[in-house]
């Protein structure tokens, strides 16, 4: 029976792909800081790791490994209050992933990594990224996972190692964090929104989505090499992802219209230019490659995603309101 390795066992991603991982019948370790992180994730080996860096010892978290999923990372936050934030990026995504893809490839098969849609760039235009196109990471998160991936590739084409790439777009779902909570908080309130003018296209990917798209990836031989973009399959512009969110909790939603370039400027007025531009840009992601190679396609919808990040996010706020 196959053993695969998880890092990021105890995170958004982490969790429901371990669950996924032992209902197909594979062997399932965790790698881990804190392994009272993952107390509930049922027939899953704890294996202690210290880190995430170039010194980090995976010798013993790898004993036995046939494939291994590479979610942990320092993760991109709005704020960041390190004093060299590309630095402790790099330290952690970049020389973190190089030092477990050398040590992985002493017996493991395959080692497919989580990235993110972000390497290609902040938006696109016309057509959405595919991951044949060339890479444009701007901020410091970006610039170390394109970094972690040229590690990564490096150490497949000179061993055994076979090498997989998933880069997702904005990842949602029950336990979702960061922006996508704040928005859930923001259509819970309902208050009046300048939004209903945007035109734009934003690719999404329900975390069970992702977790079926990395299965393939663990599964199929044609995934070796690959660098696949995930999307659910449908593409929504923030007052229509807006408006979905609030029917599904059963609230209204009070958008109403005014010009993007007001929007624009407010924003860079405000110092909230980037903030602006991910209400206003388009960022969108072609993924056939990964439904033809693969013969992979999304098993949930976009609304069923939905629905269900919505019912969780209105149980969590009965439960706790200042957690919400």
């Amino acid at each position: 029976m196959t053993r695969v390795l998880v890092t990021g066992a105890s995170g958004f991603v982490g969790k429901p792909l371990c669950r996924d991982l032992v209902r197909a019948g594979f062997r399932v370790s965790a790698a881990t800081r804190n392994p009272r992180r993952v107390d509930d994730l049922h027939g899953v080996e704890v294996r202690p790791v210290a880190g995430l860096g170039a010194g980090t010892d995976w010798s013993g978290a790898l004993r036995g490994v046939d494939m291994v999923v590479h979610l942990a990372a320092r993760v991109h936050v709005m704020k960041d209050e390190s004093d060299d934030p590309l630095a402790a990026f790099r330290r952690v995504n970049a020389q973190g992933t190089a030092k477990l893809a050398v040590d992985a490839a002493a017996g493991v098969r395959r080692l497919v990594m989580l990235s993110t849609i972000k390497v290609n760039g902040e938006k696109t235009e016309e057509r959405g990224f595919t991951g044949a196109d060339a890479v444009a990471p701007e901020d410091p998160y970006a610039k170390s996972k394109f970094e972690a991936e040229r590690a990564l590739f490096g150490v497949a084409g000179a061993s055994d190692l076979q090498a997989v790439v998933i880069r997702p777009p904005l990842v949602y779902g029950p336990e979702v964090r960061g922006d996508f909570l704040s928005l859930l908080g923001l259509c819970r309130k309902a208050p009046p929104l300048p939004l209903a003018s945007i035109r734009n296209g934003r690719s999404l990917i329900y975390v069970e989505n992702l977790v079926s798209a990395i299965l393939a990836c663990l599964k199929t031989p044609a995934a070796a090499g690959g660098i696949y973009v995930v999307r659910d399959g449908e593409d929504l512009s923030t007052p229509e992802l807006i408006r979905r969110l609030s029917a599904a909790m059963g609230r209204p939603d009070r958008l109403w219209p005014c010009p993007p370039a007001l929007l624009r400027a407010a924003g860079a007025m405000t110092g909230r230019a980037a903030t602006v531009a991910r209400l206003l840009d388009s960022l969108r992601v072609d993924d056939r490659q990964i439904r033809q190679e693969l013969d992979w396609a999304p098993p949930h919808t976009v609304d069923q995603g939905v629905a269900a990040t919505a019912e969780w996010y209105v149980e969590r706020f009965r439960a706790d309101p200042e957690e919400s």
